[in-house]
Parts: structure tokens; sequence; C-alpha cells
């Protein structure tokens, strides 16, 4: 983990370093005669770091009112902000987007934490043949990740659209648990000519559970793969990758007082993308994956089948995307190790100038690697926001999230439906773009 994090601060400094540029001296480049003095002006040496790129950032109150779920019918209100900042450099780009913001509940149970953060990081570098990518994910939130950036329905946060979901690879739905999780990724790929390129990567991360009301764990996984270039619009690829879970001593589901130190799982798949027309693609991968853990006897190895598979289309009345991924995964802190399928769909259209919607939606099926354990969870949510002033508007958020569950030992786990409703006000002032 601190490899990671080390690395990605030294790509960062590597991008600013590079992006330095000489100003040449152009003065007594010219013959010059009598009294008259040279025309061009002095040498100005290094001119400091330049900055090219796009920042921007929203700020949101919101108003909820919560029915169900494991407080029960509550009042909240919510402050936030969101910031996003991405340069221009094709050789080293950059990006970076958070969200973060403090709710408290005026009416109702009062919740375990106020206070949501995600932070998200990339940086990127091109060479020739050879790119090199780092990427950092961290977050933290009272719940399960759901609608919007942050994962907390209701803010007032754009869903629906590109990069609105937020990346956790938690797949059971919880409430009042307080979690921080962070996730590393470096990928490296190389060109072999015009028609075949090979990726190496890995990632590692952590999920811990603040108030010990879940199980925490860290993950590894590396890989490799390569891809074909099939004709103009069509590409094939093979690759393999290598996951390994493991658990700590706090897990708040186990078998029958038996431990799992860790989990692990081999995988294989085959795909294909197309590019169906500039509006429409497509791709699937598909493959065997093969289960095994530290304990045989209560988490048997298995073969099983892993997947993945998207579809991104752009209308004239708007953008829609849908995917499905299937594999193993580190039971989301309630599982000693899970076989997980994910459905995810988003749409997003733009009312003119002034009026803007979203809709997203999940469905999440998780069953634990020893037969013990099984939860279906689905949530869906709708958005719309009117800008009233030049940079002010107003939103109205529905979420509705459900999950059936025999995980009933786990409190915080959510086994019925839980509703919200959200009204509130957003300030967003235009992009600033930022150049030196």
């Amino acid at each position: 983990m601190k490899l990671c994090h080390t690395l990605l601060a030294v790509l960062f400094l590597a991008s600013c370093a590079a992006r330095a540029q000489e100003v040449p001296a152009t003065a007594g480049n010219q013959a010059t005669t009598g009294n008259q003095a040279a025309t061009s002006p002095p040498a100005t040496g290094r001119a400091g770091l330049p900055v090219n790129g796009m920042l921007h950032y929203d700020l949101h109150y919101s108003q909820s009112t919560q029915f169900g779920g494991v407080q029960g019918d509550q009042q909240w209100s919510s402050t936030s902000g969101d910031a996003s900042y991405t340069n221009t450099n094709a050789r080293l780009p950059f990006s970076m987007q958070y969200g973060g913001g403090y709710g408290w509940a005026w009416n109702g149970a009062p919740s375990a934490g106020n206070v949501f953060q995600h932070l998200s990081l990339s940086q990127g570098v091109a060479w020739r043949r050879w790119n090199l990518s780092a990427s950092g994910n961290a977050s933290y939130t009272f719940e399960t990740p759901t609608t919007g950036f942050t994962g907390v329905p209701g803010t007032g946060e754009p869903i629906g659209g590109p990069g609105s979901n937020p990346l956790s690879g938690l797949t059971i739905l919880t409430q009042n648990t307080r979690s921080v999780s962070d996730t590393m990724t470096v990928s490296i790929g190389h060109s072999l000519g015009y028609a075949t390129s090979l990726s190496f990567g890995g990632s590692s991360g952590q999920s811990h559970f603040i108030d010990n009301n879940g199980g925490n764990s860290d993950t590894l996984m590396v890989n490799a793969g390569i891809t074909r270039r099939l004709n103009a619009r069509s590409s094939g690829s093979a690759s393999y990758s290598f996951s390994r879970f493991n658990y700590g001593a706090n897990y708040a589901y186990q078998v029958n007082g038996a431990q799992i130190s860790f989990s692990q799982a081999n995988s294989v798949q085959f795909g294909i993308s197309r590019q169906w027309n500039w509006k429409i693609g497509t791709s699937v991968s598909i493959g065997p994956q093969w289960v095994s853990s530290s304990n045989s006897a209560i988490s048997p190895s298995s073969t099983m089948l892993s997947m993945g598979a998207s579809v991104n289309d752009t209308f004239k009345f708007g953008t829609g995307s849908l995917s499905y991924s299937r594999g193993s995964t580190g039971g989301s802190g309630y599982m000693l190790g899970a076989e997980s399928d994910v459905a995810s769909a988003n749409f997003s259209h733009q009312f003119g100038k002034k009026t803007s919607f979203g809709l997203t939606g999940s469905y999440m099926r998780t069953a634990g690697l020893n037969g013990n354990g099984l939860t279906n969870g689905k949530f869906a949510g709708v958005q719309a926001s009117r800008q009233v002033g030049r940079y002010l508007s107003v939103f109205g958020n529905y979420t509705a999230v459900s999950q059936s569950s025999n995980l009933v030992s786990t409190a915080n786990v959510l086994n019925n439906v839980f509703q919200s409703v959200s009204f509130g006000i957003g300030y967003s002032p235009r992009e600033i773009r930022l150049k030196k």
C-alpha cells in the first residue's frame, strides 16, 4: 500500500517537473549600432510550472426526509461541495475529483457519522509506445455508497452521467456504518505495433469499519493482458488476473466461530469490444475463475464463471449506459469471501440550457463462497435540477433502496425498503480555465 502511494506521488511530481519549460534567451542576437539599444527582451531563465486545464466546483444545501431503513423515519440536512480539475496535456494527463460534506439529523434517530468524503486522483505518462498511469481513490462514508460521486443520495450531486457513480467494491447495502476505504491502481501499456498492445497492472486496497460493526479487509490484485485490433471498429483481448482478499479478526459474520484468513481467485478472460458507430459502443469478456481460501473445510475450492459486459449509447435525447459484472469479491465486510453479480444502468438528459435530468439504478446479488449468507440488494435514484439564476439552481431527488438478506445477526445490514426525498439549492459558477 505504501509503495503504491509513493509511486503516485512520484508520478505527480515528475509530471510537474516535466511541465517546467526553459525560456530561451533572445537578447543580444542582433547587432546594434551607436547608442541604439537592443530591442529584444532580456533572458528570463526558468519560467516556473505552467498550468493548463479546467477547474470547476459546486456547492449544495439540501433538506431530506427518509422513510424506513435501519434508523426509521428521519429528517436531516446536509451541506456539501464538489471540485474537479483536468489538465489538457496529452503526454502528462492529470485529473482530480473531490466530493464531500456534512449532514445532521434534526428529527429522528441520530446518525453514527455525519461526514462523507471521496477523493479521486489520476496521473498518466505517455512516452513513445509506452503509457503509464497511476490512480487512487479514498472515501469516508456512513453507509454503503449508492448514488452520486460520494455515494450519499439527495445531496444535489449529479447522477446518471458518466463518472457520477461512486467507485465501490461493497455490494452489501448498510446504514449507520462508518467505513474508510482506499484503492491504488498502477497500469503499464506498451504498443507492439499498429494492431497489438500489451498491458500490465496491479492494485491494492483496504476497507476498514471504524465502529467494528463490519469486517476489515485488504485486497491485492495483479493482471496482464493482450489486445489485438481486428478491424477499424473491433478488437479482441485475452487477460489473466490474480486477486487475494485478506481478512481481519473482527468479522461480524463467521461460520460456527471459525475464521478464514484469506481467499483468492485466479481468472482468465477472453473478450471482444466494438464501436458500432460514433454513438454506440459495446464490450464483453468471459472466462473461468478458480477460487480457494485458507480454510478449505469451511470454504472449499471451486470453479465459477467470471464475466463483464457494457453498452454505452449517446442518444439525441440523452446519454445512457448498461453494465454487468460477475466474479469473486472480499465479502463486503460481512462474508468470508463472496460471489457477486452487479448490474447497473445510467441515463442523463439536458433539457435546453437550464434543466437537467438524471436516472441511475443497480442490482447486486452477493452470495458467500461457503454457501452461507445471501443478499439481494437494489437501488434507484432520479433527480431533476433547474437553473434559476446565473449561478444558482434548485433540485429535487428521490432515491429508493431495497435489500433482502439472511444476515440477521448484523443489525446495520439493510433488510427492508428505505426511501429518501430531498430538495435543495446549488451554487455552480462557470468553469475556470487555468493557463500559465
